[in-house]
């Protein structure tokens, strides 16, 4: 991703099923407008979609605010004393319950999402081992280099206050326990936007949260991923069946040791009575089963934090998976959490980023059980997939991952058990048949690349539900970045084979010719392990097709409008023997094609949305899209040659240097 204008993440791998979720949980009355007195529990939650050069995006969110259907003031359902950071990196296609609230019943139409936006409250921490050229290793990117658009408000109160349409009305029902997820797309275009001046000088990162947040509708709860959450240990109940926890937060970014932020809220935790709950002392080095409470209240007790991978009931409870305790909040957090950054089968280690953009080498034995996270179906989701050195071979770079190690002082640490929460394989798409397809991912850092077949999920494997009608999936699906609820599936395919679209589809590339090559499609998929289809390996459920990053390149031909359709053809420079490639932007309303002006001037960065489904916004276009302009396209190559834009940048100004 050498480019002028450095697109910050990997490629998009966008989920339709990781959506929202909700518990019961002590908790306060929201204010604003009251429909009536009756009351629904609701958990708020942020999510996020991947990248591989961030170790942190730490945001505050500082308030969520509901928009009644029926009209009347916003329903204030989150509005903190105290606003935690939260690190959306690790949010990779995660929820993290920010709070569960009593919401008035009625239908909500949408929300309004605010963050804060002074100097120092967006955190930007590179990874260990970015792609982005950009950036260095665990560099820390000062406050005066951030830029957030669209702030608002007096130095020291700024905000940017973002407006979310839910795909459909979210109805809240007295006694109901639901939730509603906010999902930051890390992976748009326009969330971060790099400029590196031509001559030289500082970088400066403009944060666009705008385009990035989005809400997805909820059709199973069982099969959300919820990220460990923390607590600090408050009772056993009488019945011995459940715990209740206050919620606590790591400070972000984290300190040496880590400390907790406590909140004003309580979550109640049932232990796994049919399949068991692993239960960690850390204290005490011992680890045990557990059904109920019982047996361990007594180790509870004495100011015990908790850190705990749960899942959810059909009814909303929370359900205990595995459970780690101990008096020192740094011995139960210091575990780490992140992305593999490397896997070492030579020497049976996994290195993985914390989130201070540190990598973390972890050795692996004989004894280190591998979890794959399967809510869905308890008995998978409460047993190790593999033990052993053995299973290092599943793994690759870009899986999400939390390790539990035996001693937090040892070095190198060594993994007791590592839960794989996320299984992602993404990279340029070949070989493409009915029965599989192969996926070959190239970093910066060649001994991780790799080359994966990955077969299709069976045809009678559930897979989520139409984001559209709501009707349930079975075997393979797949859609466009741009469009993430159109979605090809058996379910609604009129030839009946979601994967023979797939195989036209994802054939197409765009040559530029000379040292650059082909521009093939680029997908991404969250892979489950087990299926009909694999039974001891990975199967593809769904691939989503990302906007490929095209070389920053110039204008060669102008902007021409061809019903609704504009093209333009680029080249890219320094690129000898190279073959221009032509850009098609849509212009309909609904499905146009996102444009971008960016203005640096004086060291201040401006993005400018330009609007092509009008006709003002086209002659914007037309007039700056001149011979020899740089810009910067994202989009999927067709059969045809031609790249079918999602997004594309134009500059103005202070050019961007390569």
């Amino acid at each position: 991703m050498n480019s002028k204008l450095t697109r910050v993440f990997a490629a998009s791998l966008g989920a339709l099923l990781l959506l929202v979720a909700g518990c019961g949980s002590n908790s306060g009355s929201p204010s604003g407008g009251s429909l009536n007195n009756q009351t629904g529990q609701m958990a708020m939650m942020v999510s996020d979609d991947p990248v591989n050069d961030w170790s942190e995006i730490g945001i505050k969110v500082l308030s969520i605010s509901l928009t009644p259907q029926s009209g009347g003031s916003p329903v204030v359902v989150f509005n903190p004393a105290t606003p935690p950071t939260v690190n959306l990196v690790e949010l990779d296609q995660l929820a993290d319950i920010l709070d569960t609230v009593s919401v008035p019943v009625g239908a909500y139409t949408g929300a309004t999402v605010t963050v804060s936006a002074n100097p120092g409250d967006v955190t930007l921490i590179a990874s260990s081992n970015p792609d982005s050229p950009a950036l260095t290793p665990g560099e820390v990117v000062p406050s005066n280099q951030i830029q957030i658009i669209g702030a608002t408000g007096t130095t020291g109160s700024l905000t940017v206050p973002l407006g979310v349409t839910f795909v459909s009305p979210v109805t809240v029902t007295a006694g109901q326990n639901g939730g509603i997820d906010f999902e930051f797309n890390l992976a748009h275009p326009a969330f971060i936007v790099a400029h590196a001046p031509v001559g030289g000088g500082s970088t400066i990162w403009a944060v666009n949260f705008k385009p990035a947040l989005r809400h997805h509708p909820i059709f199973d709860i069982t099969r959300l991923v919820l990220r460990h959450l923390y607590g600090a240990f408050v009772s056993v109940s009488s019945d011995n069946a459940s715990i209740t926890v206050n919620r606590v937060f790591p400070v972000e970014p984290p300190t040496n040791p880590e400390t907790d932020i406590a909140s004003s809220k309580n979550l109640t935790i049932l232990a796994d009575s049919t399949n068991g709950t692993l239960f960690y002392d850390m204290d005490a080095h011992t680890h045990s089963t557990i059904m109920n409470f019982s047996s361990v209240g007594s180790i509870l007790t004495g100011g015990k934090f908790l850190r705990i991978a749960a899942r959810y009931q059909s009814d909303g409870n929370l359900v205990a998976v595995r459970i780690w305790a101990s008096s020192s909040f740094n011995t139960v957090w210091i575990s780490p959490e992140g992305h593999v950054r490397h896997v070492l089968t030579s020497s049976n280690q996994l290195v993985v980023d914390n989130e201070a953009g540190r990598p973390v080498t972890i050795d692996v034995d004989n004894n280190t059980q591998f979890f794959f996270r399967a809510p869905s179906n308890p008995s998978v989701d409460a047993k190790p997939f593999c033990i052993g050195t053995a299973c290092l071979g599943d793994l690759v770079r870009g899986f999400k991952v939390h390790v539990t190690v035996d001693d937090p002082l040892a070095v190198p640490l060594a993994a007791q058990t590592v839960d794989i929460e996320i299984a992602r394989f993404d990279g340029a798409i070949s070989s493409v048949g009915m029965n599989n397809f192969t996926y070959t991912r190239v970093f910066t850092d060649t001994t991780d690349n790799y080359t994966r077949v990955l077969p299709y999920i069976s045809n009678s494997t559930p897979n989520g539900h139409d984001p559209l009608n709501g009707k349930q999936i079975t075997g393979f699906k797949w859609w466009n970045f741009a469009f993430p609820t159109i979605v090809d599936s058996n379910l609604n395919n009129t030839s009946g084979s979601s994967i023979g679209d797939f195989v036209s589809t994802a054939g197409g590339s765009a040559n530029f010719g000379g040292t650059v090559g082909k521009m093939l499609v680029v997908g991404g998929s969250y892979a489950i392990w087990g299926d009909a289809a694999a039974t001891n390996g990975w199967s593809a459920p769904w691939t989503v097709l990302a906007p490929t990053p095209a070389p920053l390149a110039t204008v060669a031909t102008g902007w021409i409008l061809n019903g609704n359709t504009g093209s333009f053809a680029i080249v890219i420079p320094n690129n000898p023997g190279g073959l221009p490639v032509t850009v098609d932007a849509s212009t309909v309303s609904g499905s146009a094609t996102l444009v971008y002006q960016v203005d640096r001037s004086n060291g201040i960065i401006t993005v400018s949305p330009i609007d092509l489904t009008t006709s003002a916004g086209q002659n914007v276009v037309k007039t700056n899209l001149t011979s020899g302009t740089p810009v910067k396209v994202f989009g999927v190559p067709q059969t045809d040659g031609s790249i079918k834009a999602y997004v594309f940048f134009y500059f103005t100004g202070t050019m961007p240097a390569s």
